[in-house]
């Protein structure tokens, strides 16, 4: 843990770190910005009491436009809904 550790998400919430998604494929072919609208994907830093099937260093799925952004300590993380989550990568 670090200085997140000090935001307490509450109720069904959690506070997710996003993950760059690579702009370019295995193949080298670059993805133009307009074929990026598939899903966010990140890593659970803190989750509230009400916070099932999902823990903290998970990586999961999530919708492009979900979440609230904040910035905590410099750094950028998203604040989502439990009904926000699309799925845990295992």
């Amino acid at each position: 843990g670090g200085l997140e550790m000090n935001f307490k998400p509450l109720g069904d919430r959690l506070l997710v770190k996003r993950v760059e998604e690579a702009t370019t494929t295995a193949s080298g072919i670059i993805i133009p910005d307009n074929a990026k609208e598939k899903p966010s994907r990140g890593t659970v830093k803190a989750i509230g009491d009400e916070v099932e099937g999902v823990s903290v260093d998970d990586t999961v799925v999530f919708g492009k436009y979900a979440g609230t952004e904040l910035n905590l300590d410099g750094e950028e993380y998203l604040v989502l809904e439990l009904s926000d989550i699309l799925g845990v990568i295992a």
